[in-house]
């Protein structure tokens, strides 16, 4: 026990070793840190207890146990509660009242913010029926487009292959006449 409170002395020591190196950078309050140091220690032994703890690698370990307060600064620490108020019955209506208010004022926010979104649900589901709708137009329009210079094309060919097996017909024909008047010469 006496080696370790030499050792917690000796730590103090070098506490006031680094604390005088740091009073060269403010040399008037020198005076000041080195009384208090001097006083320090002999108030902190009297009020802690030191048990020493076993030793490490790392060096020593010991234990610093605060002694309880003494009855005299027992008065100084109590906390009293401060005295309660009386709240009357029309405080607390009042409270009531504005509590209330504030329900009924959030839920009208409430009510207005889903009503906001329900009337902007609504116009994105209108904006998108208009699209599909136009876009059905536009789509229709265009097949119908496309069907009629189908049918004119189809119409066209049907046309120009008349022609041509009309044109064969007559061809036959010339054939077959020149045939029988060549039998005829012939003949």
């Amino acid at each position: 026990m006496a080696k370790t409170a030499i050792a917690y002395k000796e730590k103090m020591k070098e506490i006031s070793v680094i604390s005088l190196i740091c009073s060269c950078l403010y040399p008037e309050s020198r005076k000041d840190i080195l009384g208090d140091f001097e006083e320090k220690p002999s108030a902190l032994l009297a009020d802690m207890d030191i048990k020493p703890i076993n030793k490490r690698a790392s060096g020593q370990a010991f234990e610093v146990i605060l002694k309880s307060p003494s009855p005299v600064s027992d008065a100084s620490h109590c906390v009293t509660t401060p005295p309660k108020k009386d709240i009357s019955l029309e405080d607390i209506q009042k409270k009531l009242e504005a509590a209330e208010d504030r329900r009924r004022s959030q839920e009208a926010q409430v009510l207005r913010a889903l009503a906001e979104k329900r009337d902007h649900e609504r116009d994105v589901l209108m904006k998108a029926m208009e699209e599909n709708s136009n876009f059905s137009r536009m789509a229709e329009e265009k097949l119908q487009l496309k069907m009629e210079q189908i049918e004119e094309n189809r119409m066209a060919y049907l046309a120009s292959i008349m022609e041509r097996l009309q044109e064969k017909e007559k061809h036959g024909q010339e054939v077959r006449r020149n045939k029988e008047l060549r039998e005829e010469i012939t003949a």
